[in-house]
C-alpha cells in the first residue's frame, strides 16, 4: 500500500510542519496534530488535510486525536511521533519545571503515541510507529543531560516495542543539527546563544521529512529500524 494515512504530532511547524508537506506531495493521507491550533489549521485548509488540537502529555488528547483521525480515514498506518521541546541548562541550575516538560513531552508523548495507536494498528495487523530521537541520544553534552535521557529513552522503548512485535514496524529518526524552533525554548540566554551558534550548520527540515517518507515506504517486510541524519560539517 504506497499511499498511507499518517498521523503527525507537533506539525505545525519544523519537522513536522516539513513532514506534512513532504507526506502529502507524495500522494499520503496526513492527519496533523499541535497545539497551536491556528498553525496546524492553516496548514491543514493549505494542504488540504485533517487536523486537530493535540497536546501529547494528556493520553487523552492523544486517544481522542487518534481516534479523530481514525474516524476520517478509517485507518491509521503510520504515527509520526515528532513532537519535542528543548529547553537545555546545566543540572546546576535546578530548571526542575523544564526536566518535567521534557520528560512530559518528549518521552511521555511518545509512550501516549504509542498507547493510542497501537490497538488499532494490531487489529489492522500492520502498522508503523516513527519516533523522532536526536543525536543527543547518542552522545551526552553539557546543558544536555536531562534532553539527552530523554532521547536515550526513546531510542530504547523503540526497540523493545520492535522486538516485541512481529506485525508493527518501528523507526526511529535522528537528527543532528536541524533547524526549528527548539532552541526558542532555550531560557538560559548563554545556552540558547551557544546553540544558536551552533545552529549557522543546520540542515533544512525537509531533509528528515525525506527520510521519514523513505521509511514508510519501503515494503512491508522491510523495516528501517534506524536512521541518523546530520550536517556533513557536524562533529
Amino acid at each position: 500500500m504506497n499511499n498511507k494515512v499518517v498521523l503527525i504530532t507537533g506539525a505545525s511547524s519544523g519537522i513536522g510542519e516539513a513532514t506534512a508537506r513532504r507526506l502529502t506531495a507524495a500522494g499520503h493521507q496526513v492527519f496533523l496534530g499541535a497545539r497551536r491550533i491556528d498553525r496546524i489549521a492553516a496548514l491543514g485548509k493549505e494542504l488540504g488535510t485533517g487536523h486537530q488540537v493535540l497536546d501529547v502529555t494528556s493520553l487523552e488528547s492523544m486517544t481522542d486525536f487518534v481516534a479523530a483521525a481514525h474516524a476520517q480515514y478509517g485507518r491509521v498506518d503510520v504515527l509520526v511521533n515528532n513532537a519535542g521541546v528543548m529547553p537545555l541548562s546545566p543540572l546546576g541550575d535546578l530548571k526542575v519545571d523544564e526536566w518535567n516538560q521534557m520528560i512530559d513531552v518528549n518521552l511521555r508523548g511518545v509512550l501516549y503515541g504509542i498507547a493510542a495507536v497501537l490497538p488499532i494498528m494490531r487489529q489492522q495487523g500492520a502498522g508503523h510507529i516513527v519516533n523522532i530521537s536526536s543525536v543527543s541520544g547518542l552522545r551526552v553534552d553539557p546543558t544536555a543531560a536531562v534532553y539527552s535521557a530523554t532521547k536515550f529513552a526513546v531510542r530504547a522503548l523503540s526497540e523493545g516495542l520492535r522486538q516485541e512485535s512481529r506485525d508493527l514496524r518501528v523507526t526511529v529518526v535522528t537528527p543532528g543539527l536541524t533547524r526549528s524552533e527548539l532552541s526558542d525554548g532555550i531560557s538560559d540566554p548563554d545556552v540558547r546563544a551557544a546553540v544558536e551558534e551552533q545552529m549557522k550548520v543546520a540542515i533544512p527540515p525537509e531533509a528528515i521529512a525525506d527520510a521519514i517518507n523513505y521509511a514508510i515506504t519501503q515494503p512491508l517486510e522491510v523495516d528501517v529500524n534506524e536512521i541518523v541524519i546530520r550536517p556533513t560539517v557536524q562533529g
